[in-house]
């Protein structure tokens, strides 16, 4: 299956412009590097390699495989690129010698994979972010923890767009916890690695990250919806469809994540996403009916039991901080964001329906 479009994977190097050399000569450990963002992030430095750097970087990239699918089971080849079977909860014993940035992307993202392995989320988040600090400490290197936006929970409408102060709102008994509260201690564990020791630490807060490579069997609503209308059926709205969500495309994400990744300010939590626009599950619906250009049935339903209840009825960020501290502009609209999706997954859904 094709895993993403090439031109994206340009597009980043470009929108990084100077800021890519950064990374020139540098070394990168990378957690989760079989997800879909870590699967990015290997060919982006690929491509950085190949085309941009005046050094080529070495990535060393670890992934349990647990949740990655048939597309993060495969390995590329990639000069400058080691990557290796590995369940991050476990240290590292790290023999490459000088380490510069230690991104920990690693995670159970999808709702459907968390509520399954409840305990496992709970645990990568927690002590694989412990072990990934304590190399980086060692090391002297940038540490990246990828956090979330849900934990801001279910924000107060006062805080919508929601700033990276906003303490949230968010349940620690309920079916969502495992890995909200585990994001909260991951970015408590940043802290006090940051305040005690002075590694330099920086917090990425994705929102609703798309693009190709979302695997049909994540569950979330863009693969979902896609692999729906790839097979003929209608779309399924949960609740009521007027829950809202903001979506960024994943050249926007990734020229994001890279800039906390090298300038970001230690110490610091950056929201990551495109604040516009903020649209309900029924606009959804609409806004693809006119990207594919055709009619979409949907119904909607009630919760399954597979998916965890209790979901924001609200989400949307305010990225002010990332635009002023590190230039982050996001440039894909959401219409042409879901073009280059739905024309990927219409090719890469096909020999899966």
């Amino acid at each position: 299956m094709e895993q993403f479009l090439e031109s994206d994977i340009a597009e980043v190097a470009k929108n990084l412009g100077e800021d890519a050399q950064l990374f020139s000569g540098k070394t990168v450990l990378l957690t989760g590097a079989r997800g879909f963002l870590g699967r990015y992030f290997v060919e982006t430095f690929a491509y950085l390699n190949s085309h941009v750097l005046k050094q080529p970087c070495t990535l060393v990239g670890y992934d349990n495989l647990v949740a990655a699918g048939d597309a993060g089971a495969i390995f590329p080849d990639h000069p400058h690129l080691r990557l290796s079977k590995h369940d991050v909860i476990q240290p590292i014993q790290w023999d490459g010698g000088r380490l510069d940035y230690v991104i920990h992307a690693a995670g159970i993202a999808s709702p459907f994979y968390y509520r399954a392995y409840p305990l496992e989320t709970l645990e990568v988040a927690v002590t694989g972010t412990r072990n990934m600090l304590e190399l980086a400490r060692k090391h002297g290197a940038r540490f990246t923890f990828f956090s979330s936006s849900e934990i801001y929970g279910n924000p107060d409408p006062d805080h919508v767009p929601t700033q990276e102060s906003y303490r949230g709102n968010v349940s620690c008994r309920g079916p969502r916890a495992c890995y909200d509260e585990s994001k909260r201690v991951g970015e408590t564990l940043c802290y006090v690695f940051h305040d005690k020791y002075g590694t330099p630490t920086t917090t990425i807060r994705p929102f609703n990250i798309f693009g190709p490579g979302m695997q049909e069997t994540d569950y979330r609503v863009l693969p979902n919806f896609a692999s729906r209308l790839k097979a003929g059926q209608p779309l399924h709205l949960y609740g009521v469809g007027v829950q809202t969500r903001t979506f960024c495309y994943i050249t926007d994400a990734l020229t994001g994540f890279l800039q906390v990744i090298a300038k970001g300010v230690p110490g610091e939590a950056y929201n990551i996403g495109n604040p516009h626009p903020e649209i309900s599950m029924l606009d959804l619906v609409k806004t693809i009916e006119k990207v594919i250009g055709k009619k979409v049935e949907y119904h909607v339903i009630e919760y399954p039991d597979s998916y965890p209840a209790d979901e924001p009825m609200r989400r949307c960020p305010d990225i002010r901080k990332a635009e002023l501290q590190l230039k982050y502009h996001p440039r894909i609209s959401l219409e042409e964001g879901l073009r280059r999706f739905f024309s990927w997954s219409d090719r890469a859904y096909s020999s899966q329906t």
